[in-house]
């Protein structure tokens, strides 16, 4: 038996790859090389970084490739637009590299709204009529929530950058519902992922989340398609927990974004905005401890100024006395200088009248009644004044208590022992900090040091100033050099084929002096 392959046994011509796409290519340009075509842009954004547009033209049954140069671009009158319908003017043409055929556009005529534009317009006009777009029905987003549901699909990338950015600004507990993010299932299985998270219990196993992000990636209308159904609108409208749509770039719309509590541009948007920053907030919440803290200080100083001010205006018992006691005083002594001259006056009386025993003991009856009256008033004067100052002083010792500067000196003593505590526990936990990244930065120089390098068999040459020798170009012969090993340094002497026999011969001298070491290379 022969091993070589049996000839073929038929007629037709045998073509190559190559020459089959290029027949084609030839078939297609000659037969439509103008045409006119009408239909619906999709997939349009913009011109690329090189100027040309690349988009399809569709219809309800079909789609075609499309391509817009340059040079086309800069003379259309009017900018494409996503769901725009047009009539295109150009040729077709394929692309043998991917067995495919586009239409090269030469000009481009604006034919009215797409149907699904039309549709989507129409019901956004009826929904915003209703007043589910209101802007007084939207709710505040919860500033730190708990628990975050995400609606979106699990094997995307979304979900993975959402989760990436809640654990780098705020870790906490996400809940993800899987969904069709695309096809004719998505709008309803999305509806049902809204309306299941608010139909969790507080209490249930399954915590209810605090907000929700309806979250997918960039695409054209019809890939989006799906987050403008109408019951997906109604449902997050109806949410009882805020929404954040998070549907396409940020130049793409959907009615989902205008029914949400809070559209982001990105999904990555979305995280940022559903959830602070954890940093941001240890940061404030140590600046205002610490103005918490100084304002509590210079309170109880003020405080404290306060009751010295007070016991300095206080006046002391003897200062309160001083007056009434005066008084006193001068009362007893006129009381003494009167007694005195009444007696002296009856003295003078009594000598310059008749007396008689009759008549001596009725004065004396008279005058012992009349001591008896003035000395009944004095006392009872007296005993009066008494008691008033004894009311007053009463009331003001009353009034001038140490007892609630007391209790509130204790009440402050508390509170400064409580922030020294507090300032002492801060102090500790901060030195622990520092004396941790001081040890890892001690690491790190460890490992950063040349001396790790010189202890894996590595020398360092210098030259004779120093200077450290990085390219074998910059050194001659006769050369001094120091080599520096793990274990110390050891010097040498470069030799190449030029140098000179008396410049070796002076540096081996040179090496072979007394308490020098090194070798000759």
């Amino acid at each position: 038996m022969s091993d070589a392959a049996p000839e073929s046994r038929t007629n037709a011509t045998e073509y190559t790859v190559s020459e089959i796409s290029g027949a084609l290519k030839r078939t297609v340009e000659d037969v439509f090389g103008n045409v006119r075509v009408r239909g619906e842009i999709s997939g349009y954004r913009g011109p690329h970084s090189s100027g040309h547009a690349y988009f399809c033209l569709k219809d309800d049954r079909a789609r075609l490739d499309a391509v817009v140069w340059k040079t086309t671009m800069t003379r259309l009158k009017f900018r494409p637009e996503e769901g725009m319908e047009v009539i295109a003017t150009g040729r077709l043409t394929t692309y043998p590299g991917k067995s495919n055929y586009q239409i090269v556009i030469d000009n481009l005529e604006p034919a009215g709204a797409g149907a699904l534009m039309a549709l989507l317009d129409e019901r956004k006009r009826r929904l915003q009529a209703e007043g589910l777009f209101d802007a007084a029905r939207k709710r505040r987003l919860p500033f730190m929530p708990r628990v975050i549901g995400v609606v979106t699909s699990p094997t995307g990338s979304v979900i993975r950058d959402i989760i990436h950015r809640i654990k780098d600004r705020f870790p906490l507990h996400v809940l993800v519902w899987p969904v069709r993010v695309q096809g004719e299932t998505a709008g309803a299985e999305v509806t049902a992922a809204v309306n299941g998270f608010n139909a969790l219990p507080w209490d249930g196993a399954i915590a209810r989340p605090d907000l929700l992000i309806v979250a997918r990636g960039g695409g054209s209308l019809e890939d989006l398609w799906g987050f403008n159904d109408e019951a997906l609108a109604r449902a997050v409208a109806a949410s009882g927990i805020p929404v954040i749509s998070a549907v396409g770039h940020e130049t793409d719309w959907t009615l989902i974004d205008l029914a949400a509590d809070v559209r982001a541009p990105t999904p990555t948007g979305a995280a940022e905005i559903a959830v602070p920053v954890k940093v941001d907030l240890e940061a404030t919440l140590a600046g205002l401890g610490a103005r918490l803290k100084t304002a509590l200080s210079r309170n109880f100083e003020r405080k404290r100024q306060a009751a010295r001010a007070a016991a300095r205006a206080l006046p002391s018992p003897d200062q309160l006395l001083a007056l009434p006691r005066r008084r006193f005083g001068e009362a007893t002594s006129r009381l003494g200088r009167a007694l005195s001259v009444s007696v002296e006056r009856k003295r003078a009386r009594l000598l310059g009248q008749r007396l008689t025993p009759a008549t001596l003991s009725r004065r004396m009856n008279e005058a012992r009644t009349l001591t008896r009256r003035d000395l009944a008033r004095a006392q009872a004067a007296f005993f009066a004044i008494v008691r008033e100052r004894r009311a007053r002083f009463s009331r003001t010792a009353a009034r001038l208590s140490p007892a609630p500067i007391a209790r509130r000196q204790k009440l402050r003593g508390d509170a400064l022992l409580a922030l020294a505590w507090r300032q002492d526990q801060a102090i500790s936990r901060r030195l622990d900090r520092l004396r941790g990244k001081l040890t890892q930065a001690d690491r790190l120089l460890a490992t950063l040091s040349h001396k790790a390098v010189l202890a894996r068999g590595f020398a360092l040459v210098k030259d004779a100033d120093g200077a450290v020798v990085k390219r074998s170009a910059e050194v001659v012969s006769g050369m001094a050099l120091s080599l520096e090993f793990a274990d110390g340094t050891a010097d040498a002497v470069a030799i190449s084929g030029t140098a000179r026999p008396k410049a070796i011969a002076k540096s081996a001298a040179k090496l072979k002096a007394p308490g020098g070491q090194g070798s000759l290379f």
